[in-house]
């Protein structure tokens, strides 16, 4: 059991707002201020090269960390400045040709998308995008029979989509992946810090995830997995001095680990704090983590559903702690700023970030809510009276 008063108390933020924007970026704890405060403070003090020296045993610390909320090896990880980045630096790695597909999921992310788009566009590779079975998540038999065919050169499905609550049934798909002999990467932007995560588990070739959502991580912090066995499959799209050894004027050697993944320059203050982010999770437990986040966002679901007039979007068979939702009358917008006037944070997702999803579904924008461990039942219920007050007036 997580002892909620404990990580309120660590956690400034709790004594000023209600933060339900945790799928967009989480209140840090205490440690994580201290951690990314006070490397600067001795960057300050002794500069920028002295320190990274005096504290590498801190930085090649991280590594061990992020490893061991993954179920990885610490050769396996590499450090980005966000997800993003680290999701690129594999795929734009991959050599597409036509008559290759990559086959993707309907709840597949905008920055994503638009990837496998111009991919399409430069190489000739086809997007295949997997429908949805009766749940809203990915129709395993359907990707079954699309692995069956030829030249299929990879999977990629995002695991908790960034406008609502669904998490895919990646654990599933990493095996159909597996048995068809084609890589599986897998976008855990969202469900890293929030679900236990454990890459053997989930059967994917590749991980990526972010710092600062519900790892509660500082921004402009990203991290990858690569799966040993796959690291020659998957070539970086770029180098620099970190990822490969100028061996010869005419020659070089890539880096032997995941460290290939990585450029050399890094804000290593934000490192530092995502080492206390990854270290204060991994003190929590992951289980207990996950338990406590999934049981708030049901309850934040079945209290909104029970105001007249608000929609819940949310799809799935196993759904987590993100809440889509729309107020008849009201424009998402609208409903983020009336809440935000109450100090309740929500964010808006758009169907500019979704377009295999919620145009099909009538929609073009929702309220997101998303809990986290440190929210409190009173706060949920809380904005379920803040909401129902918007319906009356």
């Amino acid at each position: 059991m997580i002892d909620i008063d404990r990580v309120r108390a660590d956690t400034p933020g709790c004594r000023d707002v209600v933060h339900l924007n945790n799928a967009g970026s989480a209140l840090p704890p205490a440690a994580v201020l201290d951690a990314t405060i006070d490397y600067l403070r001795e960057e300050a003090a002794h500069g920028g090269y002295e320190t990274h020296h005096r504290r590498e045993a801190q930085i090649a610390a991280v590594y061990d960390s992020l490893a061991a909320l993954l179920g990885a090896r610490p050769t396996e990880i590499a450090l980005a400045d966000n997800a993003t980045r680290a999701w690129d630096v594999v795929f734009y790695g991959l050599r597409f040709a036509p008559g290759e597909r990559i086959l993707t999921c309907r709840s597949e992310y905008g920055s994503n998308a638009v990837a496998y788009l111009q991919q399409a566009a430069r190489t000739g590779v086809e997007v295949r995008v997997i429908d949805d079975d009766a749940d809203g998540q990915v129709d395993l038999a359907h990707l079954e029979r699309e692995l069956a065919e030829p030249g299929v050169r990879l999977v990629s499905m995002t695991h908790i989509p960034t406008q609502g609550g669904l998490v895919n049934p990646a654990p599933e798909i990493g095996a159909l992946a597996r048995a068809a002999g084609v890589p599986f990467l897998l976008d855990a932007c969202q469900s890293a810090g929030q679900l236990r995560l454990d890459v053997d588990e989930l059967k994917c070739d590749v991980l990526t995830g972010t710092g600062r959502k519900y790892l509660r991580g500082p921004r402009g912090t990203g991290f990858l997995y690569v799966r040993e066995s796959m690291m020659d499959r998957f070539e970086p799209a770029v180098l620099d001095i970190a990822s490969a050894t100028w061996t010869a004027p005419g020659s070089y050697e890539l880096a032997p680990d995941a460290r290939r993944y990585e450029t050399w320059e890094k804000n290593y203050a934000a490192v530092a704090g995502l080492g206390a982010a990854a270290d204060y999770a991994l003190g929590l437990g992951a289980a207990a983590v996950e338990a406590r986040v999934l049981a708030l966002g049901e309850l934040l679901r079945r209290t909104l559903a029970g105001v007249e007039g608000v929609r819940v979007h949310d799809l799935g068979g196993r759904r987590c702690g993100i809440v889509s939702f729309t107020v008849a009358g009201m424009a998402a917008d609208e409903v983020k700023d009336a809440l935000a006037a109450e100090r309740v944070n929500v964010t808006v997702s758009k169907d500019t970030s979704a377009q295999w999803d919620l145009p099909a579904r009538g929609l073009s924008t929702v309220v997101r809510a998303s809990v986290h461990y440190y929210n409190t039942e009173e706060e949920i219920e809380y904005v379920g009276s803040l909401v129902e007050r918007l319906v009356a007036d």
